[in-house]
């Protein structure tokens, strides 16, 4: 497991974004990551410009699209000719997490997809009939019907947060639709059956918002409290990341979505057993409960400054049977790792690519 150093200040003021394409490679080799890892073989993949964090605040013009069943927001950059990226956030966050790491993927030739989540943004549902579902398995199902409606057979699948346990169970259970991924702190498949053992009391408390969720009290706080609440973790999860209020405020207009409190309830509490799935999914669900191997190449990341429930990259590592690495990002990075350090991000995407 590699560790990786960030110098870059993380409380700088926010600079406008003036090309990425104008970095070059000979200031790249001056930035935080340096020279690129060595891959099979002689290959060696091409190392990402420097970037500091917050130098972008906004996509080009977002697009709709009818896939699955939803009608999904995206934002999308690059050529559209380029190897897809597809950049997977979680809660509660939405596509600005990748607002610095969409360019840099971009100015590296890739063609690089943001969508909101189901209940985020103007990601909706075409039927109201539809249950307003957050079991694992059927947000891994939305990008699978994203990825069909844009005509992507193979993409490279990086995220954090449910993110990151979308592009695992995406990878576990269609391989063939992965070239790699890139999953921030790594293997987070589960199932309502393995989360009934109870954990020691410290990983118990981390968890505190789940139980909250677990209760009609924490689901009418959480419907009445949604931007404060969603603040606090964003505090907790990333206690050394001084974003400011219109960083905060940029991400935060995405939880109006209708079915934003919906999704987010029936998640947490599908997770301990209190909610049930639909039974249309239980043969995913059985498969993942088994927790099975990934084959495709994989980059685990991980902050150093992670102030959310996760896993030590040890427990997880036998679960990666192909192509590895893992990588501990230090410099106070906490949750929100693409936002907080892109480059490092990037840079793990691009090697990733490399491995495959």
């Amino acid at each position: 497991m590699s560790s990786i150093a960030l110098d870059e200040p993380f409380d700088q003021p926010r600079r406008r974004f003036l090309g990425t394409a104008a970095m070059t490679l000979a200031a790249a080799q001056l930035g935080v990551i340096g020279a690129a890892n060595t891959l099979s073989g002689n290959a060696r993949a091409a190392t990402v410009p420097p970037v500091k964090p917050g130098t972008n605040s906004s996509f080009g013009p977002l697009k709709q699209i009818d896939a699955g069943l939803l009608n999904v927001c995206y934002a999308e950059a690059g050529p559209a000719d380029g190897p897809p990226v597809i950049l997977h956030h979680g809660w509660p966050y939405d596509i600005y997490s990748f607002v610095d790491v969409a360019p840099l993927l971009a100015s590296a030739g890739y063609r690089v997809i943001v969508p909101y989540v189901r209940g985020y943004g103007t990601t909706r549902f075409l039927s109201s009939e539809t249950m307003r579902n957050g079991q694992q398995s059927v947000v891994a199902l939305d990008t699978i019907a994203l990825m069909d409606a844009l005509r992507i057979h193979k993409a490279i699948l990086a995220g954090f947060d449910w993110g990151a346990r979308t592009v695992d169970i995406i990878a576990a259970l269609w391989p063939e639709r992965c070239k790699g991924i890139v999953p921030v702190s790594g293997y987070l498949i589960g199932s309502p059956a393995s989360n009934e053992a109870p954990l020691p009391p410290k990983a118990e408390f981390a968890w505190w918002y789940q139980f909250y969720f677990a209760t009609e009290r924490g689901k009418e706080g959480y419907s009445k409290n949604t931007q404060d609440f969603n603040k606090l973790i964003w505090q907790l999860a990333s206690p050394k990341w001084n974003f400011d209020d219109a960083t905060y405020d940029r991400s935060a207009a995405s939880f109006d979505n209708p079915d934003h409190v919906a999704i987010v309830i029936h998640n947490y509490r599908w997770r301990i057993g209190l909610a049930k799935g639909e039974s249309k999914y239980d043969h995913l669900e059985k498969r993942l409960a088994q927790g099975p191997d990934i084959t495709v190449p994989a980059i685990t990341m991980e902050g150093d400054s992670n102030g959310a429930a996760h896993p030590d990259p040890a427990a997880y590592r036998k679960k990666y049977t192909g192509k590895y690495a893992s990588r501990i990002i230090s410099g106070g990075i906490g949750h929100n790792l693409p936002q907080e350090a892109p480059q490092a991000f990037a840079q793990a995407i691009v090697d990733v690519d490399a491995f495959a």
